[in-house]
């Protein structure tokens, strides 16, 4: 057998039919492209051909490779299989080995191996296989092209591609969409009109380009020009064109791509489909979305995550989250951008219990190590209270990036874990990950819950004075909120006022608020004012001034306050809190009686009051902020939102269980005091996140250290 290795490795045409005449069994006919005379064969049986295939289209590449090294004469054909496989796995050093070790490799080999050189980074090897190639195709200069555009060599791949033999169409493509790889839109858009002739996929590559930078409303002036040129656009060019729609926010010409692309028949493509769909969630037309999405009956993991974020989008949580359930139940398995919606939509509605459900189902799934979606968890349980189990999540990423970083540190922020933030921080740098803008704003609301001062301070000099990082709006209103918490109000009323960028009405309000904790009505007036010029109509400014005057006792200036708000027609907000349990919301109002267990939840109200007052609890009743009797403030304090929701939750609950309370404003200052001995009295951590952030209470304390 060795002998006849031999000879035919010598290519001895006289041996070629005693081979087949005496070894039927292992061979079939040789193909012409090894002696010079066609293309493709297989010298193997057939069952090993199609074993290996079989191996190789499952990924299974080491059992694949088994059955090759049984291949006593393996041919052209089935190294170039085998080739791809191993690029396929990034297992470049094998697949050139299967490469040198060929007894004779045709054009087709040659050009695989190149293009593997490049998909695995290897560009010099790649040249080097051009260069040794001892011939050369249309399909061989565009690889070698591709794989310099590939890696951003630009020049190089201009000057290949004018010195190209001859050029087809999809050399022409593949310039074009290199270009826009590399930013070059103007550069794409010439060689454009330079085309001798274009197809579908020149005029789609065009719009696609020009709406990946930006440029949406030229991408859909080329699509219409693409139109009146006769040219049929593909299910490609639909999907880009909706993109472009999306982004210009053009419902009207939206409507009318699609009824074309009804016309045309392309309805029913898997990502013409979630095009529309995220079109029309983005238009704010779920309904349209939903028609969209219910033409067919979808498998395709990408429209139901369209959908699925549609809803999201749309604060419609509760729809996205049956999306979520919905696609388990046909059999549909989320991919991690499905994953990532619903763990957002558990986080807008505080949900942990069904983020959890969630993070088991990812767990079983196996995406569990993904840090994509790792940085979700982290984002959902801070978002939902459990900052523990945020950091759990982020220690068991094992390729953490700048948004798992930034993630952790905002979460730690949110809590008021300052240390713990820059305990973070510090891990970040020694890691040899770079800050961001986002890292600031995360490091100076860190500095801001935990009234670090001087380190907000640092931290904001050396951001003004770093080049890599502009100084945004976001970081302004974060030292602002320092100075504020602070006590600085002179340092941040100059702040203000001396700013690079205009300080937008959320930051005026912070100062007043600020000026509200310190009792400074000085700089609560001049602020009202600047406030005022800014909107008129603004709530918050005028409760916030008139229960300045309340505190202060100056009553016949609440009531001009409020006389000016009656005559403009401006509605305070109604403070409210709500807690979530099964993934149902129960929301709760100031001295709210209309929820179903109202009786149950004024008897436990009636009876932590007992208690409280055995603990020394003693209202404040200055913020009740009414001009009434003293008996009267201490009933209203008694029945805050808050209160009732932490009521609820404790005859709704097991016992020793936390309880997790959100609330849409600030929480005053005698609910804190009174939730501290609430939460030693039922001996439970009760976790309260206001507009501000979160306060975890425990054992007669508050994690805010009552700083907020």
């Amino acid at each position: 057998m060795l002998v006849l290795r031999a000879l035919f490795q010598k290519q001895n045409s006289l041996l070629k039919s005693s081979i087949i005449t005496f070894a039927p069994a292992l061979f079939t006919v040789p193909s012409k492209s090894l002696f010079g005379f066609a293309k493709y064969s297989k010298l193997i049986a057939p069952s090993y051909s199609s074993a290996l295939s079989y191996h190789l289209k499952n990924g299974k590449i080491d059992e694949a490779r088994a059955i090759f090294n049984k291949t006593q004469f393996p041919n052209v054909y089935l190294c170039t299989k085998m080739i791809a496989g191993y690029v396929e796995e990034r297992r470049f050093s094998e697949a050139l080995d299967v490469f040198d070790n060929m007894p004779m490799k045709d054009i087709v080999t040659w050009n695989m191996m190149m293009k593997g050189c490049f998909d695995c980074g290897e560009v010099e090897v790649g040249l080097k296989l051009f260069d040794e190639m001892p011939e050369r195709n249309v399909i061989s200069w565009t690889t070698l092209m591709n794989g310099l555009l590939k890696v951003g060599r630009v020049d190089e791949a201009e000057m290949l591609f004018s010195e190209m033999p001859m050029r087809d169409i999809a050399a022409w493509n593949a310039m074009i969409y290199g270009y826009f790889a590399n930013g070059r839109v103007d550069d794409a858009m010439n060689l454009f009109d330079m085309m001798p002739s274009r197809n579908e996929i020149s005029w789609t590559s065009i719009i696609s380009g020009l709406d990946q930078h930006g440029r949406s409303d030229e991408a859909l002036w080329i699509f219409a020009k693409m139109v009146r040129f006769g040219v049929l656009p593909t299910t490609s060019t639909f999907s880009s064109v909706i993109t472009a729609c999306v982004n210009v926010l053009d419902l009207y010409l939206g409507v009318q791509v699609h009824g074309y692309i009804v016309k045309l028949g392309c309805l029913y493509d898997e990502y013409v489909s979630a095009s529309l769909i995220t079109f029309y969630a983005n238009c704010k037309k779920m309904n349209d979305s939903h028609k969209v999405f219910n033409e067919k009956l979808h498998m395709n993991v990408v429209v139901w995550t369209s959908l699925l974020t549609g809803y999201g989008s749309n604060s419609r949580h509760d729809e996205a989250l049956n999306v979520m359930g919905d696609m388990f139940r046909n059999g549909v398995l989320p991919n991690r951008s499905s994953f990532t919606s619903a763990l957002n939509s558990s986080s807008e509605m505080a949900s942990v219990d069904q983020g959890k459900e969630i993070h088991g189902a990812a767990i079983k799934l196996g995406l569990d190590s993904d840090s994509f979606l790792g940085n979700s968890l982290v984002v959902m349980y801070s978002k939902c209270g459990n900052i523990n189990d945020g950091i759990i999540i982020f220690k068991e990423i094992s390729d953490k990036n700048i948004v798992s970083w930034n993630s952790v540190i905002v979460g730690c922020a949110q809590h008021g874990c300052g240390k713990w933030a820059l305990t973070f921080f510090g891990q970040m740098i020694h890691a040899g990950v770079c800050p961001d803008d986002i890292t600031f704003t995360g490091l100076l609301s860190a500095c801001s819950h935990a009234g670090m001062l001087q380190k907000g301070r640092h931290f904001f000099e050396y951001l003004r004075q770093h080049e890599a990082i502009e100084v945004k709006l976001e970081h302004y209103s974060c030292m602002l909120d320092v100075l504020c918490r602070c006590g600085e109000l002179e340092e941040a009323e100059n702040l203000i006022r001396n700013m690079s960028v205009r300080a937008n009405l959320s930051m005026w309000l912070s100062l007043l608020n600020g000026c509200r904790k310190h009792s400074n009505l000085d700089i609560a007036e001049r602020v009202a004012k600047d406030i005022f010029s800014l909107d008129p109509d603004c709530s918050s400014a005028h409760v916030l001034l008139s229960n300045m005057y309340a505190y202060a006792g100056r009553w016949s200036d609440v009531a001009r306050v409020r006389v000016q708000m009656k005559k403009r027609g401006t509605i305070k907000q109604p403070g409210c809190s709500w807690v979530t349990q099964k993934g149902v919301k129960h929301i709760f109002v100031s001295g709210d009686k209309s929820h179903p267990l109202s009786n149950k939840i004024y008897q436990k109200l009636e009876w932590l009051g007992e208690m409280l007052k055995k603990f020394g609890y003693v209202p404040d009743r200055r913020l009740a902020l009414h001009d009434v009797e003293d008996e009267q403030r201490e009933g209203v304090l008694s029945y805050h939102s808050e209160r009732l929701a932490i009521c609820f939750a404790l005859i709704n609950s097991a016992e020793s269980t936390a309880i997790t309370v959100m609330k849409n404003l600030r929480v005053c200052e005698d609910c804190h005091s009174a939730i501290k001995l609430i939460a030693k009295i039922v001996e439970r951590e009760i976790v309260v996140r206001d507009s501000s952030r979160f306060h975890h209470f425990r054992d007669g304390f508050c994690s805010c250290g009552d700083y907020w």
